[in-house]
């Protein structure tokens, strides 16, 4: 089996199932700051950034909150599209933040 078609790891030791879809993110920092990621459980992963576990970046800038998500077809998809996301300036992913807004993959 490819790496593309594995389930993300847990830190439990038990396995996300193939069928989960996956997301890539973006995320407010307390200190005005966007961070962007991606996984197959949000709220296990949102869980993990506000408990200072889930990224160097984030540890020092709790509470973080999403602004955007949007779903993909397979994790090597999310990843292509997080380094999409990552290359926008921060006017750019303002506008996707707040476009996110009016429809179904953002909050």
């Amino acid at each position: 089996m490819s790496q593309d078609n594995r389930p993300e790891a847990r830190r439990d030791g038990a396995a996300a199932s193939v069928e989960s879809p996956w997301y890539v993110y973006i995320l407010e920092c307390s200190d005005g700051s966007f961070y962007t990621g991606i996984t197959n459980d949000l709220e296990r992963r949102l869980q993990q950034h506000n408990e200072g576990t889930a990224s160097r970046y984030t540890r020092s800038r709790r509470p973080v909150m999403f602004r955007y998500q949007e779903a993909c077809e397979s994790r090597s998809q999310a990843l292509i599209r997080e380094c999409s996301l990552r290359l926008l300036n921060r006017k750019e992913k303002e506008a996707l933040v707040n476009r996110g807004r009016g429809s179904s993959t953002g909050t």
